[in-house]
């Protein structure tokens, strides 16, 4: 047999998950939890207590009642109307004993036959007396009683006096089990338990009253500011805020300007730094917990259904108990009748039995009763809260409108219906949640975990010096800028990587040594005062991006900047996206860098025509077609078109009378033959065709008269026309990774040539002309068959680099010795090679020079 606790755990529920449960759901609890104990008592009491006692009929019992009825519904003789109650009892009482003769209503009776009757029955009276004292002889035994008693509780007791305490215990049981399966069922209870926790997380977080306590000394401060008569600054925040961009971060630039300008709200700032390090952990993590979930149980409403489903089931379960169970009330009496066909066992066929637990049964019944009413009027006011409102719909209004987080969204399906379940327990929790459903809240608490790492003393260790000699801070993958970053007033370059909630406020207007600010992959949003200082002062931007969409829209209004370099996707399609026709405001950009995969070059790009000096376009390997919109760029000075699948050099280049220097690096270029062309550029002195398919140089290069360096490396070049030794301006030449097999004795016209590169070609014999060049600080001959060095080395007074290493030498002549600006670090050849000099010659070579030179290129 089960216990009451047994039976009662079928309505347990995790403490936690009471949270979810409104008043009617915790009445109903309580209303199954007294069913279930009337149940079982009833139950117990029938199976300890219960039974039937029976007595038999007998015949002349049986007889007499016949006769009786019959003498009242017959006609009487005058005789026997005259008789007295008193006879008539007396006849009853006669008729009673088996030794009285048997009175039959077909024999009439006379006043003789009565009065011989009567004084038969008088004479003995006192011997019946005798017997009635010891009861009515049934000629039965114990064990006939016995048998009598359990065939009659069979027989003559209605069956729901016999099962109505299992039936209440297993309707009990299935209400109990109907309240609570939406805490069992898997495919809810995972929803349910992830909930709970997550929103018991949200309740005692930190965070959450610190978040909350701010608002409300916002809100003071507000009012406070409004009773002082201090709008204009509001105002003016607003409206400022109204002009720029529409973006999801207005409100936070809003606030951060509004602190910034009236410099009165100092008292944020200590109370954020009091959150410690792991609770801002934890709430970090805690919002990221909540964005998942929402997005797994917003898109399903199975909690809000099978709610609805088992209230149903419920209210049915009521209606279906009452409906049957009253016919039933008055069914269960003290007395039965029963005739269990028998008579050739105990003699008798008629018997009286009394219900020893009628009358508790029947009072358990009218409880058992009265607490299904009440359990399913509470049934059906669930149905009228669950139908009268949309509770698929949640919506965090007033708690937008009590606290600064207007941008809490409203949610939808399981997590709205789940929502308004807590607020029937308690609607704190529902505004607490809340608070971790706001991207503004989620910010401020990066911003402050940030600062709480990110000290001004850690970010000084992170500065260093560039190549420049300028110092720069490079803050990488941060959930924003740091405050103690715009403390670092002696900054010069400031370089913000992968972060995508970047905000500069108007704090950097202290940064007055900033001049060049890297954007890689990180929109940055600024305040209008941060705004007005990067207008005026900064002068390089650097904005490197997956899509259009993440260059800010204030990069196109910086009037004061020189160098502007873009990296990113910007293919035919997205050209018109790209807003290059704001760049008509950038009037004294000098440098436009563009990396991407342009099939054109954008026509926008005329508007910093008139003062761009120098342009690069370099391509992912996509071809770049179009490129008439350069005709229109006279000033330009620099022109580098890389990896952009060019075949021959673009006519419209010969129009740009300003070149100086033109770099074609990169590209599928096998024939230069406009090369005669570049005559009409007069001031290109610096010609790049470096990593192409080039197999020859035309003879029309000897027009090219101001050229000073020619780059002509990693292409497929068999040999060097006299034409070339023609230029005499020609201070760089590099025809290195070639198939050249032989340098010509012209070689030595160059008299201005400080910088030959050879390398990885096939020359085995050097020309003695090639010294006469003794301007040389810069001879690569690595990689080529050169067997022998001349001695005539030694004229090369300035040389300062030499390589020699993967030739096929034997040893080193002792002339470089007098090569006096020559060290052995500017030395590359094996060291078996250098063991063979002179020793005095590697003391020289070994000696150290404060002289710095430049190598050159």
């Amino acid at each position: 047999m089960f216990t009451l606790a047994e039976v009662a755990s079928l309505n347990d529920i995790q403490p936690t998950y009471r949270i979810l449960k409104p008043w009617w759901d915790v009445f109903m609890d309580y209303l199954a939890v007294v069913m279930l104990m009337v149940a079982i008592f009833a139950g117990t009491m029938q199976l300890t207590k219960d039974q039937v006692v029976c007595l038999p009929v007998l015949q002349s019992a049986v007889n007499s009642k016949a006769q009786s009825s019959i003498s009242g519904n017959a006609d009487v003789t005058p005789g026997f109307e005259a008789t007295t109650d008193q006879d008539k009892g007396m006849a009853m009482r006669t008729v009673s004993f088996e030794s009285a003769p048997t009175i039959t209503p077909d024999i009439p009776l006379s006043r003789t036959t009565y009065s011989q009757l009567q004084s038969t029955v008088s004479n003995q009276e006192p011997k019946n007396e005798k017997q009635d004292s010891s009861g009515r002889k049934t000629n039965l035994d114990y064990q006939q009683y016995v048998f009598i008693n359990q065939m009659c509780y069979h027989l003559a007791l209605p069956w729901y006096s016999k099962y109505f305490p299992y039936l209440a215990l297993i309707h009990t049981i299935i209400l109990m089990v109907s309240s609570n399966f939406w805490f069992k069922y898997p495919k809810t209870c995972s929803k349910i338990e992830h909930f709970v926790s997550i929103l018991g997380k949200c309740f005692e977080s930190p965070w959450t009253t610190k978040a909350l306590s701010e608002t409300a000394c916002e809100d003071s401060e507000e009012n406070k500011q409004r009773l002082t008569g201090a709008q204009s600054l509001p105002k003016h925040v607003s409206t400022s805020s109204d002009e720029g961009s529409p973006s999801a971060s207005t409100p936070m630039i809003t606030k951060t300007g509004f602190k910034f300008s009236a410099e009165k709200p100092v008292i944020e700032v200590p109370s954020m730094t009091i959150l410690d390090k792991k609770d801002g952990e934890q709430a970090k993590a805690l919002f990221e917990k909540v964005r998942k979930f929402r997005a797994h149980v917003e898109d399903s409403d199975l909690i809000y259904k099978l709610y609805v489903v088992q209230t149903v089931i419920k209210t049915v379960k009521f209606i279906f108990i009452l409906c049957y169970t009253a016919n039933f009330v008055n069914e269960i009496s003290f007395e039965h009748n029963c005739k269990p066909k028998v008579e050739h066992l105990t003699g008798y066929k008629e018997f009286e039995c009394t219900h020893n637990m009628a009358y508790m049964l029947k009072k358990l019944l009218i409880s058992y009763i009265s607490l299904i009413c009440v359990y399913g009027f509470v049934c059906l006011y669930t149905l009228f809260w669950l139908f009268r409102i949309p509770l698929k719909e949640y919506s965090f209004e007033k708690v937008r409108e009590e606290s600064s987080f207007s941008d809490i969204p409203d949610v939808k399906n399981d997590f709205a219906f789940l929502l308004h379940m807590v607020d029937q327990y308690d609607q704190l929790y529902s505004k607490r949640f809340g608070v971790f459903l706001s991207e503004v809240s989620e910010n401020k608490l990066r911003e402050i975990s940030l600062n709480h790492e990110w000290t001004f003393e850690k970010l000084r260790q992170h500065v260093s010096r560039n190549a420049q000699d300028k110092q720069e801070l490079h803050l990488f993958m941060l959930s924003g800028v740091p405050d103690a970053v715009f403390d670092l007033t002696d900054l010069d370059v400031l370089k913000l990587e992968l972060i995508p909630e970047a905000k500069i406020p108007a704090k950097i207007s202290q940064m007055t040594n900033l001049q060049e600010l890297h954007l890689c992959h990180c929109p940055a949003k600024v305040e209008q005062t941060a705004f007005s200082f990067l207008r005026d002062n900064l002068r390089c931007l650097h904005v490197k991006f997956t899509d259009v969409a993440e260059i800010p829209a204030w990069v196109y209004l910086l009037k004061n900047l020189r160098e502007l370099y873009l990296i990113g996707n910007l293919n035919s399609e997205n050209n018109k996206m790209i807003g290059l026709e704001s760049l008509r405001e950038l009037r004294h950009l000098k440098i436009l860098h563009v990396k991407s995969n342009l099939t054109k070059v954008p026509t926008n790009i005329t508007d910093v025509a008139p003062h761009l000096t120098k342009l690069v376009i370099h391509n992912d390997g996509t071809k770049l077609v179009v490129l008439n919109s350069l005709k229109k760029m006279m000033n330009v000075a620099e022109l580098e078109l890389q990896n952009c699948e060019l075949e021959r050099i673009p006519h419209a280049i010969f129009s740009l009378s300003n070149l100086q220097d033109l770099d074609l690096k990169s590209n599928s270029i096998r024939t230069i033959e406009e090369v005669i062309s570049f005559q009409h550029l007069k001031r290109l002195t610096c010609l790049k065709l470096w990593h192409n398919k080039i197999v020859n140089i035309p003879s029309s290069i000897t027009h090219v008269k101001n050229l000073e360096s020619l780059y002509l490396s990693n292409n497929k070049l068999e040999s060097l026309p006299v034409a070339v030794f023609s230029l005499q301006k020609l201070r760089c030449l590099d025809v290195s990774y070639n198939s050249i097999a032989a340098i010509p004795m012209e070689i030595g016209l160059l008299q201005n040539l400080q910088h030959l590169h050879i390398t990885g070609n096939k020359v085995d014999i050097l020309p003695k002309q090639l010294f006469k060049c003794v301007k040389l600080r810069t001879l690569s001959l690595g990689q080529n068959c050169i067997t022998s060095i001349p001695d005539k080395i030694g004229q090369l007074v300035q040389l300062t680099h030499l390589e020699l290493k993967g030739n096929c030498l034997d040893r080193l002549p002792a002339m470089l010795g007098q090569c006096r600006l020559l060290r052995k670090s500017g030395l590359v050849v094996e060291d078996h090679l250098f063991d063979t000099l002179p020793s005095e010659v590697k003391e020289v070579l070994n000696q150290d020079t404060s002289i710095t030179f430049a190598n050159g290129i």
